[in-house]
């Protein structure tokens, strides 16, 4: 929609007085050491609205000495700020960068987590479209007996009463034009809020003083319907821009606020996460999660460990082992020892990645946003000079007024701005239809431009559900002996082992979980064990890098009766879409953390030759930003924890409905089918949506170059003006509606395919 100084939300932060500045212990206490003397903190700046924001707020602190880079998150409405601690010898104040960020008009304060809990500004714009729109209708009723020929009692009754319902409707729903034109004025700059402001101003009191001297015009259904149309186009543009600010928040909320430290003496206390300190042993029982980067120095137990790898399979941890913050310990208790604080362990870099990715993400400007430092001036200047030209020609200065009025009013960006969130809304309600959900409404402008598709392993080309093969071959003695073994644990392996049996399981009276290892029954027969080689065995090695299958295997006093093995369960139609979408020319490739073994053995069955495996959340990241440094398009398909920071720094990205919150959250599209078709589906509407939108840009122009000499010349009314903005908004919508009734089968070939992924079996180093 329209750019602005301040923007909307500008207003809304003028409305309820904002925050304080925050001071300098304030700001250096939230700031994190990046080294060499420099500290980074990140303040919270809700008026950023559009490009014209970013450049504002990034030029002024990046004009400041002490600042050494400066970067505007539009998604997050964050700017990171990082800053020297000394210039010239000098400590420096770092209250000066939120001065800086004041002084353009822009409010800013440390964030707070209850920020993301509602969103206020939607629901003042949808109250500001109703009031608007229920002003503009009655008033048009009003209006039509007027047109039809009214005596002119009849007609000045009609005119004071459209005049008393148009008051309060452009106090209400006009002051977020109003509070942004001023803010705008006051800090010395214009914006596209001006020309609004003035020309919805001038309409009503021209349409008032017509009224006190009994004119036969007046034109308050103008200056209402001009009104409701702005705000449907802002308020559709903020919903869709407001859906992609969750990702971070979400991901933050899976750190703990606090653990229980565990003293010499063996005592416990319980400390909040930021006085958790390098060297604290602290306490993780069974369905905690581990609060900080640390070493485990006593217990064991299988450890969720998703949110780094991207795996479903547990990791059984035990003394010594290293464990990160962030991981969920399933069955066992352990005490580690901190290794780092929660702003310098895992979940806290696997977040800052996600920032820098979402703020380094060149996103779609809208021909409106680059436009609006242009706009402005040319409208102001138009209706000036329209204005004069008229006073001086015919001497009617009154007449001269309402023709620069029908200027103003007539080059009302509505339906340049409709154009745009207007198809991302149908669009979003056509995929919605076929099971995809759109959180970013920028993003199917992006899903259009890419030529290339990583995929992640497990959970998206398949479902994360082990699955015993080889049943066949089972013994049945030891498959029932197996799964009676099985039905009393809960990892992941013995729930797939024992939901397979084909044979009645053996009953035992008593079975021991050993967290990390197995479980295990001692019989008249002998001890039982499932678990690990290594736990019912006795060998060293767990697992071969080699197979590409997991494992667990059967003994009973040490002897081996029966291994049994497992893969993933392929999605459904997974198959089928990656051969549709290489057909349509798309370079396909697999990153994964998991083993090279697996990862090959998936590749090659779905024919993908390009794959990269054991890669960290932050290898996946930096992939997905070589390749598109290499000028490719880049779709990340993903639904790990881990790969959030990769789906935020690809060009766009999709994730199943089945994935964690976060991979959710910080995924542009999700798809709640199990199919993965529905990603060509959601490519081809995407495609589709982009035509529509210069086609609603092609119509806006051709509007404005129609209209807009009519009304210089002098042949529109502020009514006639207010109808043709009105009607170019509704032709941009009737053709965005088109998008309903089209096919959008995937056909045809695409570009050529990028050569985004490395020679085949290329890895990174974990």
């Amino acid at each position: 929609m329209s750019c602005c100084a301040a923007g909307t939300e500008g207003a809304l932060d003028i409305e309820r007085a904002g925050h304080a500045l925050p001071s300098s212990e304030e700001l250096r206490l939230s700031s994190r050491d990046v080294g060499e003397g420099l500290h980074q903190v990140d303040l919270s700046v809700p008026a950023v609205h559009c490009g014209t924001c970013i450049t504002t707020i990034e030029g002024v602190l990046r004009a400041l000495p002490e600042v050494q880079r400066a970067r505007v998150n539009l998604s997050t409405k964050r700017v990171s700020v990082v800053w020297k601690d000394e210039v010239e010898g000098q400590p420096t104040d770092p209250v000066g960068i939120a001065r800086a960020i004041a002084s353009t008009g822009y409010e800013s304060h440390l964030f707070t987590p209850a920020e993301e809990a509602s969103d206020e500004l939607r629901n003042k714009l949808v109250r500001a479209v109703a009031v608007s729109g229920f002003a503009a209708t009655n008033i048009m009723l009003l209006s039509v007996s007027v047109w039809s020929g009214a005596d002119a009692a009849t007609r000045d009754m009609f005119h004071w009463i459209s005049a008393m319902i148009a008051a309060p409707a452009l106090i209400y729903a006009g002051r977020f034009f109003y509070q942004s034109a001023w803010n705008a004025i006051r800090h010395g700059r214009t914006n596209m809020d001006v020309p609004i402001a003035i020309g919805i101003t001038l309409s009503y009191f021209i349409s008032l003083w017509e009224t006190i001297n009994h004119g036969e015009h007046a034109w308050f259904d103008a200056t209402a319907s001009l009104l409701f149309f702005l705000l449907i186009g802002r308020t559709l543009d903020h919903m869709m821009r407001d859906r992609a600010r969750s990702a971070i928040s979400g991901l933050a909320r899976l750190s703990p606020r606090g653990a229980m430290v565990v003293a010499e003496d063996g005592s416990r206390e319980y400390r909040p996460l930021e006085e958790i300190r390098v060297g604290d042993s602290v306490a993780v029982a069974a369905g905690e999660r581990v609060p900080v980067d640390g070493l485990i120095l006593s217990g064991a137990s299988d450890m969720d460990v998703s949110i780094v790898n991207g795996e479903s399979a547990p990791l059984q941890v035990t003394s010594g082992d290293a464990v990160q913050a962030g991981t969920l310990s399933l069955t066992g208790s352990l005490v580690i020892e901190a290794r780092a604080t929660a702003k310098n362990s895992f979940l806290a870099e696997v977040i800052n990645l996600m920032e820098a990715a979402e703020g380094g993400r060149a996103r779609y400007r809208r021909i409106a946003d680059r436009a609006a430092q242009f706009y402005s001036p040319a409208v102001h200047l138009t209706a000036f000079v329209t204005f004069m030209s008229w006073g001086f020609y015919d001497g009617d200065w009154k007449h001269a007024l309402l023709v620069a009025v029908a200027v103003l009013i007539i080059t009302c960006p509505c339906a340049l701005g409709l154009a745009v969130p207007v198809v991302q809304v149908v669009a979003a309600g056509r995929l919605f239809k076929s099971g995809i959900m759109v959180k970013d409404g920028s993003a199917m402008e992006r899903l259009a431009e890419i030529d290339t598709i990583a995929f992640d392993k497990t959970g998206t080309l398949t479902l994360g559900k082990p699955r015993l093969i080889g049943i066949a071959d089972l013994d049945s003695s030891a498959f029932a002996t197996a799964a009676g073994l099985a039905a009393h644990s809960r990892h992941p392996l013995s729930e797939a082992l024992w939901q397979a049996a084909t044979v009645p399981a053996k009953v035992f009276a008593m079975v021991t979980e050993i967290p990390g290892a197995g479980v295990e029954a001692s019989t008249s027969e002998g001890t039982y064990r499932l678990g690990s080689r290594k736990f019912a065995v006795g060998e060293a090695a767990g697992q071969s890098a080699d197979h590409a299958f997991s494992e667990v295997v059967l003994s009973l006093d040490g002897r081996e009766l029966q291994a049994f093995r497992f893969e993933d369960t392929l999605r459904p139609g997974a198959e089928a879409a990656i051969a549709l979408l290489k057909k349509q020319g798309y370079s396909i490739g697999i990153l994964s953390g998991d083993r090279a073994a697996v990862v090959g053995a998936l590749a090659k069955r779905l024919g993908i030759d390009n794959w990269k495996a054991e890669l960290a959340p932050r290898e996946k990241a930096e992939f997905c930003a070589s390749v598109q440094a290499e000028g490719h398009k880049l779709l990340m398909v993903g639904d790990g924890i881990n790969d959030a920071p990769a789906l935020a720094a690809a060009h766009v990205s999709i994730a199943p409905a089945t994935a964690a919150d976060v991979g959710r959250q910080a995924a542009d599209f999700v798809f709640m089918r199990r199919n993965l078709e529905s990603i060509a589906f959601a490519i081809e509407a995407s495609r589709r949506a982009g035509r529509l939108i210069r086609e609603n840009f092609a119509l806006a122009i051709g509007y404005n170059l129609i209209a807009v000499p009519i009304a210089i010349l002098g042949y529109a009314t502020p009514l006639i003006a207010a109808v043709a903005m009105s009607t170019s908004s509704i032709i941009v919508v009737v053709n965005a509606l088109r998008l309903n009734r089209l096919n959008l089968r995937p056909e045809g070939e695409t570009s050529q395919p990028a050569a985004g992924f490395p020679a085949p079996n290329a890895r990174l180093a974990s």
